[in-house]
């Protein structure tokens, strides 16, 4: 280990040690969902107090029932994002209940599946204002505080679909391939404040979101001939890439996304194996 080295210990190195986010303030969208929610759970493991937010209360209810059996710091904000008061609203809360943020995780999405023919003007705005347009605020609304408190993290949940198009999700398709690059510019100009901003992009899991895909045999064939791992990945499974951006071990990390695709964007084989 070269001069140029930080005064490391073993200790540092140790995963517990890097990947902890013991003491910082996390604000996780969409936690009623099944991303979001594993999300949230996954920083509070870390040591996070975290400010879980959806549509409703009761869309989080099993979360916070999860949440206080294992007796971790959170507080509950419901905030429907397409309202233009949501992200200033959300961001008070954290600065409320825990004095700061030090992490913001976009996660929150809708979708209407639809061709482009059929999509309405009205339809594409319901879309685009939970999808990309509260993303877009809650960070900016975000950059401010985590600057007075030193730098944070910004994770914004993004899709492999900014990669490949697919049928009847046009401005699905569109708002997260804009939010994939609008967090290239969120990098470059916050971080002179000690701000990064990272993108994960998952592949097909199994959420409520994208059951209906699961549920039409075809299309589940069709994902599956395609994903190298050949099978769906679960929502828990983004919570390493999530802790890994949150935290010191992702501190040179920004302006990227971290695909959680099973390989499907890396190719397929000539001939998929046998289901």
């Amino acid at each position: 280990m070269g001069e140029e080295s930080r005064p490391w210990s073993l200790e540092d190195l140790a995963p517990a040690s890097l990947f902890d986010v013991t003491g910082k303030v996390a604000l996780v969208t969409g936690a009623g969902g099944g991303v979001g929610g594993w999300l949230a759970a996954g920083l509070a493991a870390a040591g996070a107090r975290v400010v879980v937010s959806d549509i409703s209360e009761e869309r989080c209810s099993a979360l916070v029932s999860f949440l206080e059996d294992n007796k971790v710091d959170f507080t509950v904000a419901a905030a429907d994002l397409r309202e233009s008061r949501a992200p200033k609203n959300l961001v008070g809360t954290a600065r409320k209940e825990f004095g700061g943020l030090d992490v913001l995780v976009n996660a929150a999405a809708i979708n209407v599946r639809k061709p482009i023919a059929n999509v309405t003007p009205e339809l594409w705005t319901d879309i685009s204002d939970v999808n990309l347009k509260a993303a877009y605020f809650l960070a900016r609304e975000a950059m401010p505080v985590m600057r007075a408190g030193g730098g944070g993290s910004i994770i914004n949940v993004t899709s492999i679909n900014t990669e490949i198009g697919l049928e009847g999700v046009s401005v699905y398709g569109a708002n997260k391939a804009a939010l994939a690059q609008v967090t290239k510019t969120m990098c470059i100009e916050w971080a002179q404040y000690n701000i990064r901003a990272n993108c994960i992009s998952p592949g097909f899991l199994m959420t409520s979101l994208s059951r209906p895909l699961w549920e039409d045999a075809d299309r589940a064939a069709w994902i599956l001939e395609r994903c190298p791992l050949r099978r769906p990945g679960m929502p828990a499974e983004l919570v390493g890439a999530c802790l890994l951006l949150a935290s010191d071990a992702g501190s040179f990390i920004s302006g990227t996304s971290i695909r959680v695709d099973g390989g499907l964007i890396a190719g397929s084989p000539w001939k998929p194996p046998a289901r």
